[in-house]
């Protein structure tokens, strides 16, 4: 059996060899490194795949957030909603545009933010919401745009863990990840299901204005050469990782079937383990499993963590300390024990390799060792 990785992209590489060195070769071979022909054509099937008006790409998932709230033109003191848990991100960018972070606690099952706490949040100052797809499962959209709708607010999806994944609305229509809302942020960071082999990103809209002024502000703020109509930031994919990007799109629905197998596996193996609660599957939404995470219960998840490392198993905690408890973000409105569904998951969670080389024998393996691990038992 082959080591064990959490994401195993030197196997993935592999397997489509051919493809990537002849998409790079023909980078180098042009001298096409910035704003190559491999960009647009990337944009254009991605847009086409996503079935979305326009891509924006950008140089990493954090800068599209924040190119996507720079358009918005919001105000200093403005409050934009992001759920308690998650990757700082999404409330990094908020902070560094002078806009006031509010976090609403999540759900436990979904792990995705409450739209009761995201009612109960709204105050007068809020401007936006940005919704986060953890984990590869969309959050429940459609009762929050509604509620967006009824506080006209903007809805800007946080897409990075969640490309592929379907929302499923009550009349039965679906719409892709990041998609669904205003505008939607992904990122192509390695270890994502659409990962180039350095940093990227990209905004999705169908929205032609916000298309306009977004492209601008991630070109300097520039829409003639050198002429610069609004305050911008330097933010591009290069072409050697679009061209990485433009193979793997070709790939990705089959990526994606790996992964929920392998996440099927999971819960199969498990499912009788008192100890281990699954990943949710909401009925609204597909899910994509860039994590596969449980919720560890009756016994120390560190504890675990530590005993899988130790027989060859990776294991990650995300997140482990919510928004709320961030020094960076401490606010005196929040006290430890407001946001206990973050709270708890953020004690508890613990993610398994989760990729698209994940064999039979490594998926047993793990599996195997976490139930001779924890079983029934109870050292909490």
């Amino acid at each position: 059996m082959r080591p064990i990785q959490m994401v195993d992209l030197q196997t993935q590489y592999q397997q489509i060899k051919p493809e990537i060195d002849a998409a790079i070769q023909k980078v180098i071979d042009d001298a096409t490194f910035i704003k190559g022909p491999q960009v647009t054509d990337f944009s254009v099937a991605l847009a086409s795949w996503l079935s979305v008006r326009h891509v924006i790409p950008t140089g990493n998932g954090t800068d599209a957030l924040q190119i996507a709230l720079m358009a918005l033109g919001l105000k200093e003191g403005d409050e934009v909603i992001t759920p308690d848990f998650t990757f700082i991100a999404t409330a990094e960018v908020v902070a560094l545009l002078g806009l006031t972070p509010v976090v609403a606690d999540v759900d436990r099952d979904t792990m995705n933010i409450s739209i009761d706490a995201v009612r109960k949040a709204i105050t007068p100052k809020t401007k936006a919401i940005v919704p986060v797809h953890l984990f590869g499962q969309c959050a429940d959209m459609e009762p929050l745009l509604q509620l967006a709708k009824e506080n006209n607010l903007y809805v800007v999806e946080d897409a990075c863990q969640a490309i592929g994944a379907e929302y499923i609305f009550s009349d039965g229509t679906r719409k892709k990840a990041g998609t669904i809302g205003h505008i939607g942020c992904t990122s192509f960071f390695p270890s994502k299901n659409l990962g180039c082999y350095g940093d990227g990103g990209a905004i999705f809209t169908d929205d032609d204005e916000l298309a306009k002024r977004m492209q601008a502000i991630a070109n300097h703020g520039m829409v003639i050469r050198y002429h610069h109509d609004m305050v911008g930031v330097n933010s591009r994919l290069d072409s050697i990782q679009a061209a990485v990007l433009g193979v793997k799109l070709t790939h990705l629905d089959e990526y994606t079937g790996q992964r929920q197998l392998a996440a099927d596996y999971y819960d199969r193996a498990f499912a009788n383990n008192k100890s281990l609660t699954c990943p949710a599957r909401a009925k609204y939404s597909t899910h994509v499993f860039h994590q596969y995470t449980l919720q560890v219960n009756n016994y120390d998840r560190d504890t675990l963590r530590e005993q899988l490392r130790e027989a060859g198993i990776p294991a990650m905690v995300y997140y482990p300390v919510p928004l709320h408890m961030q020094k960076a973000y401490h606010d005196q409105r929040y006290r430890q024990g407001d946001f206990p569904a973050s709270e708890y998951l953020a004690s508890c969670v613990l993610s398994l390799p989760m990729h698209t080389c994940l064999t039979q024998e490594q998926l047993e393996y793990i599996t195997q060792t976490v139930n001779r691990l924890i079983g029934q038992s109870d050292n909490r």
